[in-house]
């Protein structure tokens, strides 16, 4: 028994030196490691108990300092400093830091948070390849996020809150296949965000609060474990994030976003958080947001949110905080808000019928409503100014292009067939500098044409339906023009004087002010010196769904008549000179290629007339009636406007092509009653004419040939 008992003493011996000399093995490399970081940190308060005896492997993890190994080696170092913890002194280098960190090689989790840390983060941390959690935030982190951390192919989480990093989120962040959480709250970031991001499918929290991003948010529909989405403070937009359904927290407050809120919005059934305050989020107001089953926070404060709000609408049970305050609706505040004492409701800054928190009158959310849906027209960069400088060669050469083309527009028209497209563009632009200097000289309104940038119109902008009113006197039959397929036309006065034309659309009720953001974008481009230009447009709204009711689109008032009237009216102004007969023609072609290549997508079957051809005071041509997308639209009209004998069967491009000619040969029949000075009442007029239009063409060819040698032999006559 004794022998037993001395061999098993001896064993016991053995095991224990085994085990001393493992824990020595520890303190010599690892633990000599942890010191060395210890003095690199300027020896913080948090970690004051370590010390070259201290067991760090087993000592007692607290929120502070958490040490933890396995098989004699360090996996996981927590570091959390004091809250607003100084940079380290100037002597710190975050290089020789990271050096020292990186000789704990089997590290899995590394925090460092709080410890005032500073400089760029090196990239040689992503030695510790076994990498799996790391977080450095709040430091002083600056410069660009590494490119080698895309090596770490087994990082599940990255935290860089709270520094300084600036850049862009790079492209190979949708490399990190396993990565479920990406936060880089309250950085310098910008630009926009990478398309790889949706490659990230174990992605669950997304947080990017506070940043400088920018433009759309990538489609992240295919991130279906998505739970968590924090884009607060940025300039994201404008268009609504296109997301999965299994959110829990989505929070787009402080941004840029100003569409509508989809469909789909009302079926994220796990949403416990929603926050969209602070945008300029458009269109009715979701209430079936506030019975979403989980939902428990709801903000949708400081928006244009319009629509009707019914004191029967039912809330969640766990609905706990909802701020409905800073929008345009209308209606009672919901029961559900007021009667339970456990729900905080704020709702100021509306038109409720309401006697608590302020509560605009009812034409305050009305009129604000109108502005609604405009997107900003995009600041257009002014054409350099054409320098008339024409040489005789040029004058003679234009003056008889010019004349050639006239007549080979006149003769196209006779026989029933097209003007090709670059008869417009070779009009627009080699005749309008290819006129005798005398004839540009007396037709100074010739001269303001090619001034493309200085239209003397007022700057684009929403009209609330009063001041509409105000302008048409309630839209009195006094007040009336007319009404035809563009829907009803009165002429107005406006506060500065001015006088407009106001076309009067009645929409459907199915349609939402969203449905009509592209129409009216396309229509605030519709401003050119030789079309009676668009000054505006303004919404009304049926108050129990905040659907468009009427669209009013504001035109400028062009006084001085048709053009036909000018030249074949039957009264005393009718002869005019022939250099106003040309610039009303180039004025015209100039209109016509505005619609066809000027916007995107072009206007084309405008169905054009001369008596749609109206003068100014200064007699410059613009045409007046031309084809509106919207308003085809709403008449049920298919496509861009194409003609009624076009083939169901025609490709885009081969109807924009036939569509394209259909204008042009409306222009060859304008053309041909400027040359004649007389009115055409049907086709045959054309055959009946052939004669005269060459005569004129002759004639004509004469004057220019004579203007030119004038200016050449007498230049002061």
């Amino acid at each position: 028994m004794a022998k037993a008992f001395r061999y098993s003493a001896i064993l016991l011996c053995v095991v224990l030196v085994l085990l001393i000399s493992g824990s020595e093995q520890l303190q010599s490399s690892q633990g000599e490691t942890l010191l060395r970081i210890q003095r690199l940190l300027n020896y913080p308060s948090s970690l004051s108990s370590w010390n070259s005896s201290i067991d760090f492997c087993n000592s007692e993890p607290n929120a502070s300092v958490t040490v933890a190994c396995y098989e004699k080696s360090i996996t996981q170092l927590h570091i959390v400093g004091s809250k607003g913890t100084p940079l380290l002194p100037r002597n710190f280098s975050i290089d020789s830091f990271v050096t020292t960190v990186v000789g704990l090689a089997s590290l899995k989790v590394l925090t460092l948070v709080s410890l005032g840390l500073w400089g760029p983060l090196p990239g040689k941390i992503a030695r510790l390849s076994s990498l799996e959690i790391l977080n450095m935030s709040s430091n002083f982190l600056y410069d660009a996020i590494p490119q080698e951390l895309s090596s770490l192919s087994g990082l599940q989480s990255l935290g860089l809150d709270d520094n300084m990093l600036a850049g862009e989120v790079p492209n190979w962040i949708g490399s990190l296949q396993v990565l479920s959480v990406l936060s880089l709250r309250k950085n310098m970031l910008n630009g926009s965000l990478p398309d790889s991001l949706s490659n990230l499918e174990n992605l669950r929290v997304l947080s990017l609060a506070h940043n400088h991003f920018k433009g759309e948010v990538p489609d992240l529909r295919s991130l279906t474990n998505l739970q968590v989405l924090d884009l607060e403070d940025n300039g994201f937009g404008p268009q609504f994030p296109q997301l999965g359904n299994k959110l829990v927290s989505l929070v787009l407050s402080r941004n840029k976003f100003r569409d509508g809120l989809p469909a789909e919005a009302t079926s994220y059934y796990q949403l416990q958080r929603l926050d969209l305050s602070n945008n300029t989020f458009v269109g009715p107001f979701p209430q079936s947001l506030l019975s979403l089953p989980s939902v428990t926070y709801l903000n949708i404060a400081d928006n244009k949110f319009t629509g009707m709000l019914f004191e029967n609408q039912s809330c969640s049970a766990d609905l706990e905080f909802v701020d409905l305050s800073s929008n345009l609706m209308t209606g009672h505040v919901p029961n559900c808000l007021l009667q339970d004492s456990k729900k905080k409701a704020l709702y100021a800054g509306n038109c409720l019928a309401t006697g608590d928190q302020d509560q605009h009158p009812i034409s305050i959310c009305r009129n604000e409503a109108l502005a609604v849906g405009i997107l900003p027209q995009q600041k257009k960069r002014k054409p350099s100014k054409a320098i008339i400088a024409i040489s005789v060669i040029g004058g003679i050469v234009g003056g008889i292009a010019l004349v050639g083309l006239i007549f080979l527009a006149v003769r196209k028209v006779k026989s029933g067939k097209t003007i090709q497209k670059s008869t417009i563009r070779l009009i627009a632009e080699n005749a309008s500098t290819g006129y005798p200097t005398k004839l540009l000289s007396d037709a100074r309104y010739i001269s303001q044409t090619m001034k493309l940038g200085a239209l003397g119109l007022p700057a684009y902008r929403t009209f609330s339906l009063e001041e509409l009113e105000e302008a048409t006197n309630n839209f009195d039959t006094s007040a009336f023009m007319g009404e035809g397929s563009q829907g009803q036309i009165y002429r107005g006065r406006l506060k500065d004087g001015s006088f407009v034309v106001i076309r009067c659309l009645k929409m459907k009720r199915s349609h939402g002010t969203h449905n009509f953001m592209h129409h009216i974008e396309l229509i605030s481009k519709l401003r050119h010196r030789h079309l009676v230009s668009a000054l505006g447009h303004g919404f009304e709204y049926y108050l129990d769904d905040s659907s468009v009711s009427r669209i009013f689109l504001v035109f400028e008032y062009v006084p001085n008549g048709t053009l036909r009237s000018w030249i074949s009216g039957g009264h005393a102004r009718q002869n005019i000179h022939w250099t106003h007969r040309i610039a009303a023609a180039i004025g015209v072609a100039k209109g016509i290629q505005f619609l066809h290549t000027g916007i995107v997508p072009g206007v084309y079957s405008n169905n054009l007339k001369i008596t749609d051809v109206l003068l100014d005071q200064n007699l410059v041509a613009k045409i007046s009636s031309y084809n509106l997308p919207l308003l085809a639209e709403n008449r049920g009209m298919v496509g861009h406007g194409a003609s009624s004998g076009a083939s169901k069967d025609l490709s885009l491009s081969a109807r924009i092509n036939q569509d394209e000619k259909v204008d042009v040969y409306d222009f060859g029949l304008i053309l041909l009653e400027i040359l004649l000075g007389r009115s055409l009442t049907s086709g045959n007029d054309v055959d009946v004419l052939q004669d005269q239009v060459t005569d004129i063409f002759l004639w004509f060819l004469y004057l220019v040939c004579r203007e030119t040698l004038s200016n050449v032999f007498f230049p002061h006559h």
